[in-house]
């Protein structure tokens, strides 16, 4: 099915559900070749899960020269390469079976892809046996021209239980983050743009942003709808450095239609210069809205 009860209950809600239903028809299980074609272009992918040990939900970057994301199927996707040391992913991408979300994104054509399914190691890395496949529109994605592969080593893993004073200058100059949600039967990697500045800090544990229009289906708010857990990642674009948050997210619903997601923070990974790639500055989405 393409939605579950928490996204039923959320397109209900918000007075959406036959357009939710129209758009939904996208959804499929098997990677078209130009979808395929896509894929091998790309540097990086973003994966989302929950660690099988803990149960917390992360976001993290995967990266490598284009071609080492693939469909080896119609319904399969493979990735050479597992996550560094100290990535809060490694865990649930070495497990048989880990459901699994991603999105491979190209900021050079405002182009993004999403596959979830399960995940099983490989003596390379690990594939995704698709569940659901689809692309979403170039709406609040951030135009980056070009990149670089600079052969850097990851700086040393740094964890709290809540955000320094220099993360939280991260988070409020970002204009994109990913956001991992789960519900019992799958997992999902979403993305989130806006001018920066459109994610707020109250304090060092606890974060919120406006859920901006989309595509109707939501397939995030509705995994929060029914499992408050969730994931974010924070990319420098231009120093490399990873920010990955843990945590629970909820929805709030106001009279006239606005959302507020609040997210409060349980965990934090850094690794300055986690991803070797350095973009180009961004051209701002024409469909950014503007900021208070």
């Amino acid at each position: 099915m393409t939605y579950h009860s928490g996204s039923r209950a959320v397109q209900e809600r918000v007075g959406v559900r036959d357009l939710a239903d129209h758009v939904g028809q996208a959804v499929g299980q098997g990677i078209r070749p130009v979808a395929a074609a896509f894929l091998e272009q790309q540097p990086m992918l973003v994966a989302g899960a929950a660690d099988p040990g803990t149960g917390a939900v992360w976001a993290s970057l995967l990266t490598g020269p284009p071609g080492f994301v693939r469909a080896t199927g119609v319904r399969q996707i493979s990735v050479t390469g597992r996550p560094s040391d100290g990535d809060p992913l490694a865990a649930a991408l070495a497990a048989e079976g880990t459901f699994v979300g991603t999105i491979a994104l190209d900021p050079r054509t405002r182009r993004r892809m999403r596959l979830n399914g399960r995940s099983r190691p490989t003596a390379r890395g690990f594939a995704v046996e698709a569940d659901r496949v689809f692309a979403n529109c170039p709406k609040y994605l951030q135009r980056r021209e070009s990149y670089e592969t600079l052969a850097r080593e990851p700086g040393d893993v740094r964890r709290s239980a809540f955000l320094t004073p220099r993360q939280l200058a991260l988070v409020a100059s970002a204009d994109t983050f990913f956001l991992a949600t789960v519900h019992a039967d799958g997992a999902d990697a979403s993305h989130r743009g806006g001018n920066p500045g459109f994610v707020r800090a109250a304090g060092p544990s606890t974060l919120s942003w406006r859920d901006y229009p989309g595509n109707a289906m939501f397939l995030t708010l509705g995994n929060l709808e029914a499992d408050p857990r969730a994931g974010l990642l924070f990319l420098d674009w231009t120093s490399g450095t990873l920010l990955r948050l843990t945590g629970t997210a909820r929805a709030r619903y106001a009279p006239d239609g606005e959302r507020t997601v609040r997210f409060t923070v349980t965990g934090v990974v850094e690794t300055p210069a986690g991803s070797p790639l350095r973009w180009s500055p961004p051209e701002y989405s024409p469909a950014n809205p503007s900021l208070p």
